[in-house]
């Protein structure tokens, strides 16, 4: 047996004795897909396992996560920081290899992908970001931005509609340094995927403007020529459909059962005596070794060239690559000032606040990046002054992602992932539901996305229940991490903004399509959360009145009715719930004292984000149902955001209070 089908069996075996002492895991696709993975890293992949941040790296993603062994086996051999221990404790808790490979947690994992597709996305995303930067940076002679994204798919991740969005994209981008690697297998968990998934893949990419190549995944002679086959064109992103048995060399080669069970004892016993395999368990041959250091060598070679070369581009183009660092930097708290300094003197949209404020920040953030799901005349998202990107234009900053929201999400995590760029998304709130996975892995690898959804309430009016969201404030407010912000007008929009672009976590900015009053006067208090916008003349108010975005402005006119009656209301705006609980006690007791349990929660969304405020004695005016068709101030009256509602309730709360 030569020593590359060793190292390639070693990938199998680490990888099925792993999963097997952890009784938990997936070992079908490693061990079905090992010989791809491995020629990939050892003949073509640019990395450096001493640096695995290393800038111009070639990505490689795992959207099949759930063979994340494959991964870890291959992190280990080619010299990351994933031990033989590490190995065995695959799956435990406190370990550095988890379940499905986690972003920021284990050196080498380039995002993390559980829910099938997302990979794949992401790596669009990884693409885009690189084809970008190279027409920001690269100059003749300094290709300072120059590498491959790979991902390894199986059918599930094809299955998936993010899949289908996410090529799509790619082949309408033109993403020739996109390659995917889809281990065609024909099983899925539930067994044969005949009658299932009869998709000819490599008719439907090709009509996605794909450049489609079709091997046997064991042949280590026809991966090599495909990958190169697949390098060479540039115009078009490549798949490489790799013909694989899962549980390849095990006695459950090409059965579900090898999926995601361990093998047991006696069938890995019987792989490695099928395999010649004799070393002690979470060991490998040592004559594989200097192979491996072939790898290696190259990948620090590699890096070792690249910053020769960034370096004569400091010399030749001294202001390109300070910018280059700066916008890998990514630092935004010196937009502040222009941002505090929008006017807010007039009663419009928060979405029109919106347009004038993210063309506010394009000027401040050079390298924001992004767009919407077809919805930019509505989003009110375009940058005024950047041109389009596109196939043609790369050096464009705004994005049609077309109406693919689930895979905007991804493509945005995979963006963030690769570095260089500031990216938002946009689409109608209700919509948010699509990108709600996506969300959540940004949440999980605490990534800075940021996005803009406009239509946030039944404010939408005739567009009726199935555009008015409802649920989705406390959809994106109940997932850790992610911050939500509601403005109530231009100065809170703004404040949103620089919340995004400075707190490092995804953030969620919700608009109106109704004008509103401003209201607010202080852009610090605005980014603390929550504040009084109107405050009581007492120093104990009688009542609180708590709303976020539009409903702000009927809870001061609220006050006003109040006070005719000898009612003393303190009038609190929320723009971000999560802003807000994060301040220190002193602060949330001096804007919302515990004393005071009379209180009224208002916002045309759902009840649930505000029980909390509102307390034993407290009224909520929210929706609990489905809006109707109509024009939304009759919706406004209907369900109860009115001034004369807000005052009425906040009555009731004092009596109950008493």
């Amino acid at each position: 047996m030569d020593k590359y089908q060793q190292a390639i069996n070693a990938i199998r075996v680490l990888s099925a004795e792993a999963i097997d002492k952890a009784k938990s895991g997936h070992p079908g696709l490693p061990l079905g897909a090992a010989t791809i993975a491995y020629t990939l890293y050892q003949d073509f992949l640019k990395f450096n396992p001493k640096n695995p941040k290393f800038f111009d790296r070639d990505r490689f993603v795992l959207s099949a996560g759930h063979g994340s062994m494959l991964l870890y086996s291959l992190l280990h051999l080619f010299g990351y920081d994933v031990s033989a221990k590490d190995l065995s404790e695959f799956r435990q808790l406190g370990s550095k290899t988890p379940g499905h490979p986690e972003y920021g947690h284990t050196p080498g994992v380039e995002v993390s992908t559980g829910p099938l597709g997302q990979g794949i996305a992401n790596a669009v995303g990884m693409a885009i970001a690189e084809t970008k930067l190279a027409a920001e940076f690269n100059r003749e002679g300094f290709p300072i931005v120059d590498h491959y994204t790979y991902a390894l798919c199986g059918e599930g991740c094809l299955m998936e509609g993010i899949g289908y969005e996410a090529a799509s994209i790619a082949g309408a981008m033109g993403l020739g340094k996109l390659i995917l690697f889809y281990d065609c297998n024909r099983i899925t968990i539930e067994g044969s995927i005949d009658g299932i998934f009869d998709d000819n893949i490599a008719q439907r990419h090709k009509a996605l403007g794909w450049h489609v190549l079709e091997i046997d995944g064991n042949d280590v002679l026809q991966i090599r020529r495909a990958i190169k086959k697949a390098k060479a064109e540039t115009n078009k992103p490549s798949i490489i459909i790799c013909h694989t048995t899962i549980g390849y060399g095990s006695q459950l080669a090409g059965t579900a059962k090898v999926h995601g069970s361990p093998l047991g004892a006696e069938n890995l016993a019987k792989l490695k005596a099928d395999l010649n395999w004799t070393c002690p368990p979470f060991e490998y041959p040592e004559e594989i070794k200097p192979l491996l250091n072939k790898a290696i060598n190259r990948g620090k070679r590699a890096e070792k060239a690249w910053n020769a070369l960034f370096e004569k581009y400091t010399a030749e183009y001294p202001e390109l690559a300070e910018k280059f660092n700066a916008w890998l930097k990514n630092d935004h708290t010196a937009i502040r000032n222009s941002l505090e300094a929008i006017p807010s003197d007039s009663a419009i949209a928060t979405r029109n606040a919106g347009q004038i404020v993210i063309n506010e920040v394009s000027k401040g953030v050079e390298n924001l990046f992004g767009g919407s799901a077809d919805l930019t005349p509505s989003n009110l998202t375009k940058l005024n002054d950047k041109a389009m990107y596109s196939k043609a234009v790369r050096s464009g900053s705004n994005v049609q992602f077309g109406i693919r929201e689930h895979a905007m999400g991804a493509i945005l995590n995979g963006i963030l992932v690769h570095g260089g760029l500031t990216p938002y998304c946009s689409t109608f709130f209700v919509f948010s539901d699509y990108m709600k996975h996506a969300i959540r892995l940004a949440a999980i690898m605490n990534l800075p996305a940021i996005y803009v959804f406009t239509h946030d309430s039944i404010g939408v009016g005739e567009d009726g229940p199935t555009h008015q969201p409802i649920e989705q404030f406390i959809a994106l407010r109940s997932i850790p991490h992610v911050h939500v912000f509601r403005p109530c007008d231009t100065k809170e929009t703004a404040a949103a903004w620089y919340s995004a672009l400075t707190s490092g976590h995804p953030t969620a900015i919700c608009l109106t399509r109704q004008k509103v009053e401003p209201a607010c006067k202080d852009f610090d208090s605005a980014l603390k959360g929550g504040y009084i916008v109107s405050d009581s003349q007492k120093q104990t108010p009688d009542c609180l009145i708590i709303a976020s975005g539009s409903e702000v402005e009927p809870s001061i006119a609220a006050q006003k009715l109040l006070s005719d009656k000898g009612v003393d209301a303190r009038v609190i705006s929320m723009p971000s719930i999560e802003v807000f609980e994060a301040q220190p006690k002193t602060y949330r007791e001096s804007v919302i004292p515990a004393s005071v349990q009379a209180r009224v929660c208002v916002e045309a969304g759902s009840s649930y984000s505000w029980h909390k405020f509102a307390g034993i004695h407290g009224q909520i005016i929210g929706m609990n149902e489905f809006g109707v068709s109509g024009k939304y101030p009759q919706l406004f009256e209907k369900y109860g955001f009115t001034a004369q509602n807000i005052a009425q309730k906040a009555l009731e709360s004092i009596n109950l209070a008493k």
